[in-house]
């Protein structure tokens, strides 16, 4: 029976770990004191132990060694206790492979870590939570999704073994009251597209969002290869549920926009907005449509009035709309913009034709 080696840590001198079954792994350190070497084994991943930690741990053996229990540099160097930066370490470790990780990293970063990423995981409790959350100076959905991820990483943890309690269970989330209701009419639209019609990087990119309805990431991520233009169809990308990959349509003036593009010149990997193999990122397009549209639209509209006010999203919410103007199903809907949970779909239903306004109208005639 072979015995399992140890594999040395690439980033931090003295961690080694050994691979365990369901992609766990046993971390080690080593260091040598009046020539001798020490070994000692801190923990499992599962456990929540990561690289860092054990580098951690490492120092505070030498520094206890050189300098003994009683300096005041030991002290200060010691830490027994784990942060949510560790247990966030396990999280993102576990999750690389996933697409729209970077996003979440992102926002982590942003608004968790400087806050909480230092702390005890076990001196947080459901007040800090709620105080933090108030001073979060987002839309309400957006404090949920942070207030969320958190809870996230803290059972990633639990569910691997640890024992802690998650400081968030309980906390209610904060009321959503911002729901965008602006959608453009036909005119808006053959107003907008005329404007940029000679700019192929916003007009590509509305004509493929009113088509689809995709979030602005998904519409940027096509490429050549993921189109059909004989079936009509495009495949779909979406970053927000874990990079899920779905079906769009493309509607008459899209394929005949697509088939104008001289279709046989473009490689594969070619990104259709922007018609380069460099996907065009999302600033650069905010920087060519957002004025366009604040200029059409949104004159004289507060700054927060994000019930009326149009943004790029709007083409995806217009996309829908007009979906169910025209009698779509309700379930069809959900289908073509991805959505998991129908309530967000729900939203559009008072749109429809049979939505009972003519059966009211005549109720008393």
């Amino acid at each position: 029976m072979s015995t399992i080696k140890w594999i040395n840590s690439k980033k931090y001198t003295g961690v080694r770990y050994k691979l365990l079954e369901g992609k766990d792994r046993s971390y080690q350190i080593r260091y040598k004191i009046n020539g001798r070497l020490k070994e000692e084994v801190i923990g499992k991943k599962s456990e929540g132990i990561t690289e860092q930690y054990c580098h951690q741990k490492r120092n505070e053996a030498l520094n206890k060694a050189k300098f003994g229990d009683d300096t005041p540099i030991v002290k200060h160097k010691k830490k027994n206790f784990m942060t949510v930066q560790d247990l966030a370490d396990v999280y993102f470790e576990d999750t690389i492979e996933n697409k729209s990780n970077r996003q979440i990293l992102g926002k982590y970063n942003l608004h968790i870590k400087p806050i909480f990423g230092h702390l005890d995981i076990n001196t947080i409790e459901q007040d800090d939570i709620i105080k933090w959350r108030r001073t979060i100076k987002r839309a309400p959905k957006t404090v949920n999704s942070l207030v969320e991820l958190l809870a996230t990483i803290y059972n990633h943890s639990i569910k691997k073994g640890l024992k802690i309690l998650n400081p968030c269970t309980g906390v209610n989330k904060a009321k959503i009251n911002n729901q965008r209701e602006k959608y453009l009419d036909n005119d808006e639209l053959n107003e907008l597209k005329n404007i940029v019609k000679d700019d192929p990087v916003p007009y590509s990119f509305i004509l493929l969002s009113l088509s689809t309805g995709g979030r602005r990431e998904t519409i940027l991520d096509i490429q050549k290869k993921d189109i059909n233009l004989k079936t009509g169809t495009v495949n779909l990308i979406d970053f927000k549920n874990k990079g899920e990959a779905y079906t769009g349509f493309l509607e008459k003036e899209t394929l005949q926009y697509l088939e104008s593009l001289e279709w046989s010149r473009i490689r594969p990997n070619d990104y259709i907005v922007g018609l380069s193999n460099i996907k065009l990122p999302a600033k650069t397009l905010s920087n060519h449509l957002r004025p366009v549209i604040n200029k059409l639209f949104n004159e004289g509209l507060d700054k927060n009035d994000t019930k009326n006010r149009a943004v790029i999203h709007t083409l995806r919410h217009t996309f829908a709309s007009h979906l169910a103007i025209n009698g779509t199903p309700i379930f069809t809907i959900q289908k073509l913009l991805n959505h998991k949970d129908i309530k967000d779909t729900l939203r559009y239903a008072k749109l429809a034709p049979d939505s009972g306004k003519e059966h009211v109208y005549k109720l008393y005639t």
